[in-house]
């Protein structure tokens, strides 16, 4: 092994590409502390650079039969490191925006959530109420108010005055606004 360490970068890569491992060991003890101290400064996270270290020589390892080192194998080595770490950085940023989307995605869905089901309970509670009207006050609120029709047509279909029926529907607003109103405050709040 002591061999391989007066080895110049362009023998030691030519003998890693005919799978000398010792070649592979000679590389990775000179160059492993550079590279370590290079990636610390951009990303002063030890597990992280020493994983990122790991991948690097796992990848020069598995792809030594087909590397192409144009130039110099730091300066390889060196730019191997640099856009690792680049990518930590940009899975890094990708992270937060993922996280930042599924926070505002939680707090969005939340309140529809929370909207929709008070919209549920409120309707629930007034066609509860309405159907506690007294019968005929009942059937010309729900005329008035689900058929949509005029005070004048529901009093032509009852065969009652628009008078009677305005007033039925008054009445009936006025009853639902006082049975109603306890709920609705104890719904929202």
């Amino acid at each position: 092994m002591a061999l391989y360490g007066k080895y110049s970068d362009d023998d030691l890569i030519t003998l890693l590409k005919q799978d000398d491992i010792s070649a592979f060991t000679a590389i990775h003890s000179r160059y492993y502390g550079a590279l370590y101290q290079h990636a610390y400064k951009r990303l002063p996270d030890r597990d992280t650079v020493k994983d990122l270290l790991q991948e690097l020589f796992i990848h020069l390892w598995d792809q030594r039969t087909s590397i192409d080192i144009k130039g110099s194998l730091q300066a390889y080595l060196c730019t191997a490191v640099r856009n690792k770490v680049l990518n930590v950085f940009k899975h890094e940023k990708v992270k937060a925006n993922y996280i930042t989307s599924l926070i505002n995605f939680e707090e969005t869905c939340e309140s529809t959530t929370d909207e929709n089901l008070r919209n549920k309970e409120l309707i629930a509670l007034v066609k509860a109420e309405v159907s506690s009207l007294p019968p005929k006050m009942k059937l010309i609120f729900e005329l008035s108010r689900d058929s949509n029709l005029s005070h004048n047509e529901i009093a032509e279909i009852l065969e009652i005055s628009p008078l009677t029926v305005r007033k039925q529907v008054n009445n009936s607003l006025k009853i639902l606004r006082v049975k109603l109103a306890s709920h609705l405050l104890t719904l929202f709040l």
